[in-house]
């Protein structure tokens, strides 16, 4: 079976030829910036190990906590140093709409500089109710993190979910939430004509054998394109070898017959600035602070 067009092949083609995520092209032309504005996450994954320090190059990870208003001075500073980047990215180093910093973020961003592509990567758990907020805030590219379409699965990859209220659901039925809030989120989103990637984590005998229905459901909702990543063990799968290339190239091969695969993510960090295709990253020349936090979920 081959990649069908779908409704929003034009408006990605578009986005792709200037996004350094989205095209192998502009991975190593143009530029982007994570702004870490977002600093508390409502899931706990497994493969998850978030922190602030300067040398991990990893999602999740960041050097400091900026607040909405101080973005915009780092954001010109990085055009001066940077006049190559071309996406504001909100990518953690806690989910994105866990609090509505983000938001705030790209309100700012579209009002000083509307040339840009906003860039947000999330979870998806609170994606459907945020939705309309996004697109207002001038959002035209979404990243939503799903590693599995089956609770069974998903349960041993998140160890827990907190819900609107605030309950810890664990097991089987945090993943039910988890993936419920992602489908309908997933299809908002599109519909909202907001171009989407997927993002999946890859794990040795726990969802290796499930990339390709994540892509087979997540295309169906609307999604363009999907990046697999190759685990990093830690934390609760410290114990989980990471794929081998093999292995990789196999997975990407079976899910390549329903989403485009994306193949050079360089796991980029929360606080990230630069041209990624050409391995230079300015972020040391960014900021004159470093504020180490405890990270915290809720």
């Amino acid at each position: 079976m081959g990649i069908e067009l779908h409704k929003h092949d034009n408006n990605f083609d578009h986005l792709a030829k200037t996004h350094p995520c989205f095209s192998k092209g502009a991975h190593h032309k143009y530029g982007r910036i994570h702004l870490p504005v977002s600093p508390t996450c409502n899931i706990q994954c497994k493969f998850c190990k978030r922190g602030f320090n300067k040398s991990e190059v990893r999602p999740g990870v960041s050097s400091l906590l900026l607040s909405p208003d101080e973005t915009v001075d780092i954001l010109n500073k990085a055009l001066d140093l940077c006049p190559d980047i071309r996406v504001v990215g909100i990518a953690g180093p806690g989910d994105t709409l866990a609090t509505d910093f983000a938001i705030e973020t790209f309100k700012l961003a579209k009002q000083n500089h509307p040339e840009l592509i906003n860039c947000l990567s999330t979870n998806g758990l609170r994606l459907y109710e945020k939705a309309d907020r996004l697109k207002e805030a001038g959002v035209e590219t979404l990243t939503v993190t799903v590693n599995a379409v089956d609770p069974e699965i998903l349960k041993e990859i998140v160890s827990y979910v907190i819900d609107e209220n605030g309950n810890k659901l664990m097991g089987v039925e945090g993943a039910k939430k988890l993936i419920d809030a992602q489908i309908k989120g997933i299809k908002k989103v599109s519909e909202l004509g907001i171009v989407i990637k997927i993002n999946s984590v890859l794990i040795p005998g726990i969802n290796d054998h499930h990339i390709k229905e994540i892509a087979r459901v997540t295309k169906e909702l609307g999604a363009s394109l999907l990046n697999i990543i190759p685990l990093i063990p830690q934390n609760e799968l410290l114990h989980v070898q990471a794929p081998n290339c093999d292995l990789v190239e196999k997975v990407r091969e079976e899910a390549g017959e329903y989403l485009e695969v994306f193949r050079h993510c360089k796991h980029c960090r929360a606080d990230a600035c630069g041209v990624p295709g050409r391995g230079e990253d300015i972020h040391s020349l960014l900021y004159d602070k470093e504020v180490v936090e405890t990270f915290s979920h809720g």
